[in-house]
């Protein structure tokens, strides 16, 4: 069973951190779908030393959803330090996560995220400096190099080790990759051989059957899916009972989809306000289609949409187009 730190999950089934996705709103609905843990957005050091207003609200965690692990990131010490301490002594979060894989320019400009990744003693100096200030358990979430010349990865979850982390989570990529190409299992398993710590893969985890070929292929403690999970809870579902049980569930009907689509859609505009939540859920309601025959027309419409009657309208009568043709080829055969 994964356990880090004295937090201790259910089953080894991880969602990933991904920005502008895991809100609260998201990570319960995936977290109700049986995740053993939820991680949430990254989080600005600065954005919480300043007490930033909509970084403050990025910070909300719900009850239901826990145990969870809040991510921060930042590349100076003294702003990472303080609001690593804020989040221990402000959140309910269980586990305090730095960002060092996240290769988007704005954010290694600042020599935070990936930019870790190019020097293991500076892994050890900011990680020892949090794991001092806190008493929550700390991890990284981390990938492999920051590019094919520069692979660190083993040294730098020692570093992580050394300095008192509790677990480290690898993307099987590198930062030149960004999202492309596939992820490198192999460094997974030579990084989980490396160390004594919990050691979480992520990359190229798009089936329940994915998740077991790589917890069976490189020993890794916990599995951690990202992208297969958006407008999918159900892939977390599927995969947590295909490791417990070894069957395969059925894919959600139309209706499901859009049922649970619209319960997310409600969750949204509970945290934010309608007219931002129907924005944001735009990007997410296409998720939610994705693999409905026929999805083009409302696609298209959904991003249109500026109220919940609006997009709550398109989806439902998607459903009944849906219903009326199964039942028409029902009759047909």
């Amino acid at each position: 069973m994964l356990k880090i730190g004295n937090i201790e999950m259910k089953n080894p089934v991880v969602l990933a951190p991904m920005a502008g996705v895991c809100n609260s709103a998201f990570r319960l609905t995936v977290k109700e779908f049986g995740a053993g843990l939820v991680c949430a957005e990254m989080v600005s050091d600065k954005g919480i030393v300043l007490k930033n207003k909509k970084t403050m609200n990025m910070l909300y965690i719900d009850e239901r959803e826990k145990p969870l692990s809040l991510q921060i990131f930042g590349g100076e010490k003294e702003t990472l330090v303080e609001a690593a301490r804020f989040v221990d002594q402000n959140t309910n979060a269980d586990i305090i996560d730095i960002n060092m894989g996240c290769p988007v320019p704005k954010i290694t400009k600042c020599d935070a995220g990936a930019k870790w990744l190019l020097d293991p003693n500076k892994i050890y100096e900011m990680v020892s400096a949090v794991v001092e200030a806190v008493e929550k358990p700390v991890t990284v979430k981390m990938r492999m190099g920051w590019d094919e010349d520069h692979i660190y990865a083993v040294k730098n979850a020692q570093a992580v080790e050394r300095a008192g982390g509790k677990a480290v989570a690898l993307h099987g990529r590198t930062r030149i990759q960004m999202y492309e190409g596939k992820a490198n299992w192999d460094i997974i398993r030579e990084v989980k051989q490396s160390v004594n710590i919990p050691v979480i893969g992520n990359g190229d985890v798009q089936t329940p059957q994915d998740a077991k070929r790589m917890l069976d292929e490189t020993g890794v403690d916990g599995v951690m899916i990202g992208r297969a999970a958006l407008g999918n809870p159900w892939m977390i579902y599927r995969t947590v009972q295909y490791l417990e049980t070894g069957k395969l569930m059925d894919e959600p009907s139309v209706r499901e989809k859009i049922d649970v689509c619209l319960l997310h859609l409600d969750r949204l505009i509970a945290l934010k306000n309608e007219n931002i939540a129907v924005r944001e859920m735009r990007k997410h309601a296409a998720w939610y289609l994705k693999g409905i025959r026929g999805n083009a027309k409302v696609r298209n419409g959904i991003n249109e949409c500026n109220t919940r009657d609006q997009l709550a309208g398109l989806l439902n009568e998607l459903v009944l187009e849906a219903e009326a043709k199964e039942q028409n080829q029902a009759i047909v055969g």
